[in-house]
């Protein structure tokens, strides 16, 4: 490098010659990576991916067996690996609790991942879904290292782009050790494109009450709204859950989106439904009329998700045989979405002003509707709150603010004020400030139905 010992310290720039060795070798290698923007170069191959009517066995229901949506969602799993044209490109990630999610008789069928196969007898042995490592085994069972297992998903999330072959990812993990404990890397994810599936299982501040505060997340669809590239979604039922892989599925890997999924999972065994029809669109799009009420005088809406879509459907009978209200119940799968498809309606209608308006979707299904519109979820207010500017007349929401815990789910969701009479209480008070009802009748309601009024409430600074 010509620059004398005198020049040295003031650190000038030095630049070799157009023709000179250096030169030439960095144009080189430039040219090399596609020249000097940087771009990323996908040539990985579009997965044949399963359609619709694959998944049929989610719409059936469950009968009368009792299943909860993460018990769900790992048959939908297994099903999905045994597919010819896409199971192999599959990669379950589990951080540590296989077992806990039912994940478990997944181990003798397709193995958990290990560079150097099993190099011990485990525990278990000589149990039939015992812990078994192969060299082609196919979980990621990455032990408790949230941090480690999201670094998984990302490079499986963004293997197309890095060898050029399409991965899918499923992370399935307790939901409050994922966008709370590691959502910097999730924001990671998004940033740099990857694509796939992140369940959080055993969701809920009120479905998961045993374990504590450290356990009970009623955020995580909030903290998912914050990502751009993320659609979250929080299905009560099988085929809701069904219909979703279906689509991220067919957005992901048949189409190329650069987009990935957060699905809240519950551990809550109830009856799972058959799939009504015409509803994959509003399950997509989140938001559609899961059962109409009786026809009465008085008429209301409530939005349920999860687990507490029970509540809201207990409602509904109450309401019908106590107090004459026509309540109809809507399943609310996504208001992250129903928001965003809002806000994309405003602000087009804001730069082209003396054009006809754009509707969203939730104003176009909600427009003839009559009554007053209530919300009630297992999550914080703030969820389903993203709509309200959108809801005709407003949105009067119940959820899972503040600290609270409890020996039952019962008992929690009392406090919470998000069970099937507090639901009715909060549906009666919505119609009754419309002047739709008189007050009187919210306050016989409280004395009828139970619920103390100066009970101390959730934690709240």
């Amino acid at each position: 490098v010509p620059i004398t010992d005198d020049a040295i310290a003031d650190t000038p720039f030095y630049r070799p010659p157009a023709d000179s060795p250096e030169i030439k070798y960095l144009l080189e290698r430039r040219k090399a990576l596609g020249g000097f923007v940087p771009s990323r170069q996908n040539k990985a191959a579009r997965l044949d991916v399963p359609a619709l009517d694959f998944f049929k066995e989610f719409f059936k229901g469950s009968g009368t067996s009792q299943v909860s949506t993460t018990m769900g969602f790992v048959r939908l799993l297994t099903v999905l690996l045994r597919h010819k044209g896409i199971g192999k490109h599959i990669v379950p990630i589990i951080p540590d609790e296989a077992r806990t999610f039912g994940m478990d008789s997944l181990f003798r069928e397709i193995g958990i991942y290990s560079c150097k196969g099993q190099l011990y007898e485990p525990v278990d042995s000589k149990s039939l879904l015992y812990y078994h490592e192969a060299k082609d085994g196919q979980i990621l069972e990455e032990g408790i290292t949230e941090a480690g297992a999201m670094s998984s998903f990302i490079a499986a999330g963004t293997s197309y782009a890095t060898h050029g072959v399409e991965m899918v990812p499923f992370y399935t993990y307790y939901s409050m050790f994922g966008l709370q404990r590691v959502g910097d890397l999730m924001w990671l994810a998004g940033d740099i494109k990857a694509k796939g599936f992140l369940l959080g299982a055993t969701a809920g501040r009120t479905t998961l009450n045993g374990e504590g505060l450290q356990h009970q997340d009623g955020h995580s669809l909030l903290h998912a709204s914050t990502i751009p590239t993320v659609l979250a979604y929080d299905p009560a039922f099988a085929y809701e859950t069904a219909v979703i892989v279906a689509d991220g599925l067919r957005r992901m890997y048949a189409e190329g989106e650069e987009i990935f999924y957060y699905l809240a999972l519950y551990n809550e065994n109830h009856p799972m439904p058959p799939m009504p029809e015409g509803v994959e669109e509003g399950i997509l799009k989140g938001l559609y009329k899961f059962k109409a009420g009786e026809k009465r005088k008085v008429k209301a809406h409530i939005f349920g998700s999860g687990p507490i879509i029970q509540s809201a459907l207990k409602a509904q009978e109450i309401l019908a045989e106590r107090f004459g209200v026509n309540a109809d119940v809507w399943s609310a799968t996504s208001y992250k979405l129903l928001r965003t498809d809002a806000i994309r309606c405003q602000r087009w209608n804001m730069l082209h002003p003396t054009e006809p308006p754009r509707k969203s979707y939730v104003e176009t299904v909600l427009a003839k509707e009559k009554g007053a519109f209530i919300a009630v979820s297992d999550n914080l207010r703030t969820v389903p709150d993203q709509i309200a500017p959108w809801v005709p007349g407003g949105l009067f929401t119940l959820g899972t603010d503040g600290f609270g815990r409890s020996d039952t789910r019962a008992r929690l969701r009392r406090f919470f004020q998000v069970d099937a009479e507090s639901v009715v209480i909060g549906t009666l008070y919505a119609l009754a400030q419309r002047g739709e009802i008189g007050r009187e009748v919210v306050a016989e309601a409280i004395k009828e139905l139970g619920v103390d009024p100066e009970k101390i409430q959730p934690q709240l600074a």
